[in-house]
């Protein structure tokens, strides 16, 4: 009985840790406009098309790595405190009353509103600006969801980068403190920070291998341009309902959107390789900050075990040195109870005075050994000159 009351305890935990958790989301469209809404994983998959498994990354209960996902239409993002989800006219953004999560909000009602004014017929517009734009060789803004994407980079690694430099302003006093007196207290705090250290070189770690592998794969940051692969299939369907099909017309067609796409790719490639490495870069300036940390506690470490070492050999040294009085010791306690026993012999009575002489040449015996122990020490290296 008292079993099942403490499972049915048990359950009713996880249940209200469960229900305890926000579900809050906020929606930011193209104009930076946000409404903040109570939607569960339902509701999203039917305003968004993803499928479960990618909400399942952003649930705040299960511990999800940091992760860029992209899909058709949309850009799951895993990153630190930043759980969204990115298209090409909207961002949803969970729980946006976080302390962590709201500069990211305001962020993105700042950025977000530069790329409107489209107008009605967005879609035609769009695509008639990027053809226009691969013929004259015009540059445009940033896509919505790039813009998007930027400013979640930019709130995490500067996140990263401000408790790295937190943890430098702890560490570094911590280590000297440690240097200077190594006693409980010191090796506690150089402790604790250690593992913080540890943690936080994990996490930075996660998110700029996510960015390397983006870097290293052009077709991953290829699909990360949902706005262009709408634009295309725009495209696609345009040509494949125009009633002007002969065979010449269809080949310049073809020839011409071929070399549009593919140069258009090109540009597109090398703005957000541009992009993702401005945040590469920061994060590998985070990681060699962790990395210069680390380098300093290891250097302390080598410096407390030498100490240590040091320590060890003075208590080698002082055992050294008692074991030898004691033989010397004991080599005269010998002589004198040899010499000192009551027994009768016929010159104790008329020449006392030799006792004497054989407890100071005993003496001197034994610390001529003593002496000859420790030179013999030296010489040998295993006592400091």
């Amino acid at each position: 009985m008292a079993q099942n009351d403490e499972f049915a305890a048990e359950i009713e935990m996880s249940f209200k840790k469960k229900s305890a958790v926000s579900r809050n989301w906020i929606v930011l469209d193209s104009s930076g406009q946000g409404m903040i809404m109570d939607l569960d994983k339902f509701e999203i998959m039917r305003r968004v098309p993803i499928n479960g498994r990618d909400l399942r990354i952003l649930d705040p209960l299960l511990s999800y790595p940091s992760a860029i996902l992209v899909r058709e239409r949309a850009i799951v993002l895993n990153l630190e405190h930043i759980k969204a989800i990115i298209t090409t006219d909207e961002v949803l953004l969970r729980d946006p009353l976080d302390d962590n999560v709201a500069p990211v909000v305001e962020e993105l009602q700042r950025r977000l509103p530069l790329g409107i004014g489209r107008g009605e017929g967005e879609e035609e517009e769009m695509l008639e600006a990027r053809t226009s734009e691969v013929e004259t060789n015009e540059e445009t803004d940033f896509p919505f969801e790039f813009r998007a994407l930027e400013v979640a980079l930019e709130g995490v690694c500067s996140l990263l980068d401000a408790q790295t430099r937190e943890l430098e302003i702890v560490a570094y006093p911590a280590l000297d403190d440690l240097t200077a007196k190594t006693n409980s207290g010191n090796l506690d705090r150089v402790r604790k920070m250690k593992s913080s250290m540890t943690r936080l070189t994990s996490r930075v770690q996660k998110v700029r291998d996510e960015l390397e592998h983006l870097l290293d794969d052009d077709d991953d940051m290829a699909d990360l341009y949902l706005s262009r692969k709408m634009a295309m299939s725009a495209s696609a369907s345009t040509d494949f309902g125009d009633d002007d099909s002969s065979p010449r017309t269809e080949s310049r067609k073809s020839t011409r959107s071929s070399t549009a796409t593919t140069t258009q790719e090109e540009n597109n490639v090398d703005e957000l390789e541009m992009l993702l490495e401005a945040y590469f870069m920061q994060i590998e300036s985070t990681m060699n900050k962790l990395t210069t940390l680390r380098e300093y506690i290891d250097d302390t470490e080598d410096y407390i075990n030498i100490q240590l070492d040091n320590h060890r050999n003075q208590l080698i040294q002082l055992e050294l040195f008692l074991s030898s009085g004691t033989v010397c010791l004991a080599v005269y306690s010998l002589a004198a109870a040899i010499f000192g026993m009551n027994i009768k012999y016929p010159w104790r009575e008329n020449h006392g005075y030799l006792f004497k002489w054989v407890v100071m040449v005993t003496l001197l015996v034994c610390g001529s050994i003593f002496m000859w122990m420790i030179s013999y020490a030296r010489h040998k290296g295993l006592v400091g000159s």
